[in-house]
């Protein structure tokens, strides 16, 4: 706001921001980047802060927005406002990144990529529209954007680095949210006394009414300005002192101010506080419904209530948000409604079909279906453009506008399951839980949401302790049966449950599986008729595993079948089809393609902007019999099953956890149910366990698996060569025999190089002297088929200490070698440790350098990540695609990382791929 009083750049009292902002700036002429927050009340001074700054980054390119309060629920709308200066530079982006955000702006056809591909995208046109120059980003209002241009500003604010770019957000306190983690936050306050004081004596004030205002303004500048101005307009008693807080004092002086307007004047206002795109067009053809015309708008552009916004004289805007908000808040409920009718029929071409839609749900005073329909479609264009939080909200307006009780309860369901996508975790509970508004219709019911019960479903899977409530919801959902003459109600919806219904039953316990048994014996039509079974089952069956444990003929592999698994090309059904396959049964007849598939999937999505992999792609890339035990997490949102992967990382690096997180990593699971998350606790805490030589306590955790309610897991299954370690280190081999004889009957079943190796390990175990070594040394011949470094090297070191017992010391300095190396490779301290002592006991001479205190030893570990990929011979612009990092960040840190490594150029540094890990 111009005329601060006569302070340094025109703001008086604002120094120690200014020496901020000054400073950011200036890392943007050198090409560092940074990012501010500034937050306050409304009047504070946060516009104020970034006219100053604009102004003081003259030789800077300038991108400026403004949140728009009724755009936010229309998918980057903000986003695009502010970027439209730099959509010229669209064509330097990679291909996948380009297409995205055309498809968000609406420049392209939908894509379906994730949002977090757009955030990608958003950083690198950035850093493409920086330039040499540097790039100023100045956001206001930023309460007010919609979740997704939120989600992506945030997302490349918190990956800046060298990119010359400075991103400064204003948000205002009290309305809206802008969190925004990980980013500086400056918090505006009133005014100095001094500083008030100076400001307010630009009015001339009788004694008493000075003191008064400056003791209610609390030094809000805006306040300061504007409400001796109201208090002169109505003779000095306008409000009485403390009579309303002080945001509400000043939407009153400003209303003051436009209820002196010609009544044309007042409704053209109106639209356009209604509006507020600012469109003048737009506005116009709208007041025109009202009566007003365009030379209506002269009394309030000489009144200051309204600005020219740009230079050609196409859009308009208030003085300031409290203006917009006086004028929309105070006018009567009857002139709202007519106001929001008279946009939405000014926006009648296609392009504008969601404001449309958005304009006619505001007007809208009882149901009305049509209205419903075109927000539904709003919702389903949100969704395809990765705008899933504005879908949500779509969804949910329409279900509430809608007539029909089976259109609410569709309607319902979609935007439970659109604020799931969206991350939204309360809002789906409340979307899609008890207390939704679906709540007390059965699954049997015609109104009942069958999307819903599966959204149900899976909330209550990610909520911790809730195993049983997951599975009962699950099961809920009503089997894809078809009756006499009748197709299925919605068999193409019935994969996305597959998954959910088969974990349901193993997190339900021995107690849940034989409930669902007995249910599905008692009902009518007992089997679920070959036509009408899900995609993923026929998967399955194709492949020979009966989904539901009964056995089945192994043929050859089917290329229809298997290849979109190897490839990994699409992850949702790819991975629908592993879990109705492999995990129902709870074997891997084919364990490397199952792992193959789940990690092409992996890559696959970070291509398409996945952030994270999604609740069951990790998963699979964990679990199940064929799944390498990961040591670090692999993914986040899945509360309860990643919280059980935390002593995996202790077991790593060679620390230890905390009671509370012990415990709370097995919380939830009960006589009849499971928690997710406490048979992988019970593995990760003995492998800790173990790795740190407290062997009985990790015999206690394994044994723990053998026994009901876990002995149906997985872990128990694939924790039994960690068992039979335990059992013969605390002299007890007899305690593993029922154990090992469960494993040799899977590992027949499956029939894996790495299973057999793996009964070859415990057996050499357990055997006598003259039978151990060629146990072992067949166990490593098994071990050399498989890609899995770290089974290889624990058998290594077993095979190792043996040698050594023997006295066969220069032989077993070969193995112990070859385990250390892995160990210290994969920062597995206490294992690496271990092998170390065996080698020193061996009289092998002094180990030298870890590969952690060797050549990469100056690495960050960002440096070291990177240095990796390139040493691959990916490029900057591919390495920045998987990181999710700017191209220019990744030229920065291989600059820093060469001269470490003693290299000059990526031919050198290939050849230090093996000692960097690759």
């Amino acid at each position: 706001m111009p005329g601060w009083g006569h302070g340094r750049g025109g703001l008086y009292g604002r120094e120690p921001e200014m020496d901020a902002i000054a400073e950011l700036l200036a890392r943007a002429r050198a090409g560092g980047s940074s990012a501010l927050v500034l937050r306050g009340e409304p009047g504070i001074g946060k516009t104020a802060l970034l006219d100053h700054a604009a102004a003081s980054a003259r030789d800077l390119r300038l991108a400026r927005g403004t949140g728009v309060e009724f755009e936010a629920e229309l998918p980057f709308s903000g986003l695009q406002l502010l970027l439209r200066p730099a959509l010229g530079h669209l064509a330097a982006l990679p291909g996948p990144q380009r297409a995205a955000l055309e498809a968000a702006f609406g420049l392209g056809p939908a894509t379906g990529s994730e949002p977090m591909l757009v955030g990608l995208a958003v950083l690198s046109l950035l850093a493409e529209y920086a330039d040499e120059t540097g790039l100023l980003c100045l956001v206001d209002d930023a309460q007010w954007l919609d979740r997704a241009s939120r989600e992506a500003l945030l997302f490349a604010a918190r990956r800046l680095h060298t990119e010359g770019v400075v991103m400064i957000f204003a948000a205002r306190d009290g309305e809206g949210s802008f969190p925004a983690p990980g980013l500086p936050e400056s918090r505006l306050s009133g005014l100095a006394p001094q500083a008030a004081a100076a400001l307010l004596d630009r009015h001339p004030l009788a004694p008493a009414l000075r003191y008064r205002l400056l003791a209610e303004a609390g030094g809000n500048p805006l306040a300061l300005l504007e409400l001796p101005v109201a208090l002169a307009a109505e003779g000095g008693s306008a409000f009485s002192p403390g009579a309303l807080p002080l945001t509400d004092r000043l939407q009153l002086a400003f209303h003051g101010q436009v209820s002196r307007m010609p009544a044309a004047c007042q409704s053209l206002l109106l639209v356009a506080a209604a509006d507020e795109t600012g469109e003048l067009a737009v506005i116009l053809r709208a007041a025109a419904e009202l009566g007003a015309a365009v030379e209506d708008l002269s009394p309030a552009e000489r009144a200051g209530l309204v600005l020219r916004g740009d230079a050609d004289g196409t859009t308009i805007r208030f003085r300031h948000p409290l203006i917009r908000a006086a004028v929309y808040q105070r006018a009567p409920l009857g002139q709202r409604l007519a106001a929001h009718r008279a946009l939405a029929a000014a926006l009648g071409s296609p392009e504008h079909a969601d404001r449309r839609a958005w304009h006619l749900a505001a007007a809208a005073t009882e149901a009305d279906e049509e209205t419903a329909a075109a927000l539904e479609r709003t919702a389903s264009r949100a969704r395809e453009r990765s705008g899933h939080g504005a879908a949500a909200a779509a969804y949910e307006r329409a279900a509430r506008l809608s007539v029909e009780p089976g259109a609410r309860a569709r309607r319902e369901a979609l935007a439970a399951e659109a604020a799931l996508e969206a991350g939204d975790l309360e809002r789906a509970r409340d979307l899609g839980g008890p207390r939704g508004p679906g709540a007390g219709r059965r699954p049997g019911d015609a109104g009942a949401s069958r999307p819903g019960a599966g959204a149900r479903g899976l909330l209550a899977g990610l909520l911790p302790g809730r195993p049983p409530v997951a599975a009962r919801r699950r099961r809920a959902y009503p089997r894809h049966r078809s009756r006499p003459g009748r197709r299925t109600a919605d068999p193409g919806r019935a994969h996305l449950l597959v998954p959910g219904r088969t974990a349901a039953r193993g997190d339900a316990g021995p107690a849940g599986r034989a409930a669902a048994r007995r249910r599905g014996s008692t009902r009518a039509g007992g089997a679920v008729p070959r036509s009408s079974r899900p995609r993923p089952f026929r998967a399955a069956a194709a492949a020979g595993r009966h989904p539901r444990g009964g056995t089945a003929a192994r043929p050859g592999p089917r290329p229809d079948v298997d290849d979109p698994l190897r490839r990994g090309a699409r992850i949702g059904p790819g991975r629908r089809r592993l879990r109705a396959g492999d995990r129902a049964r709870g074997r891997m007849p084919r364990a490397g393609r199952r792992r193959e598939a789940a990690n092409g999937a992996v890559l696959h999505g970070r291509g398409r902007g996945v952030h994270r992999p999604a609740p069951g792609r990790a998963r699979y890339r964990d679990r199940g019999p064929g799944a390498r035990p990961r040591h670090r997490p692999a993914a986040v949102g899945q509360p309860v099953q990643q919280r059980a992967r935390l002593p995996r990382c202790g077991q790593r690096r060679g620390g230890r956890l905390p009671a509370q997180r012990r415990g709370g990593a097995r919380g939830g699971a009960t006589a009849a149910a499971i928690s997710p998350g406490a048979p992988w606790a019970h593995w990760s805490l003995g492998l800790l366990d173990l790795g740190l030589g407290r062997a009985e306590a990790a015999l206690d955790r394994f044994e723990r698996l053998t026994r009901e309610p876990m002995r149906h897991h997985i872990c128990a299954t694939r924790s039994t060569p960690d068992l039979v370690e335990s059992a013969v280190r605390v002299g007890s081999p007899e305690r593993a025999a029922e154990p090992l004889a469960r494993l040799a009957t899977w590992a027949g079943s499956v029939r894996q190089p790495w299973a057999d190796a793996l009964v070859l390990r415990c057996r050499g175990l357990l055997a006598a002297d003259d039978q151990a070594e060629a146990l072992y040394t067949a166990a490593l011949d098994l071990h050399s088929q498989d890609v899995r470094p770290l089974e290889y090297a624990r058998t290594a070191l077993l095979y190792g200490e043996w040698l050594r017992r023997a006295q066969r010391k220069a032989e077993a300095r070969g193995p112990l070698h070859d385990a250390l190396e892995v160990f210290d490779r994969l920062g597995m301290r206490p294992w690496a440790e271990r092998a170390r002592g065996e080698l020193t006991a061996t009289g092998a001479p002094g180990q030298g350098p870890r590969p952690a205190e060797g050549v990469a030893a100056g690495l960050t570990p960002q440096e070291l990540q990177i240095a990796r990929l390139a040493a691959q011979g990916l490029s900057n612009r591919d390495i920045a695609a998987q990181l999710f990092l700017s191209h220019r960040t990744v030229g920065f840190h291989l600059y820093k990382a060469y001269p470490k490594l003693g290299v000059a150029s990526r031919g050198e540094l290939k050849e230090f791929a093996d000692r960097l890990g690759l």
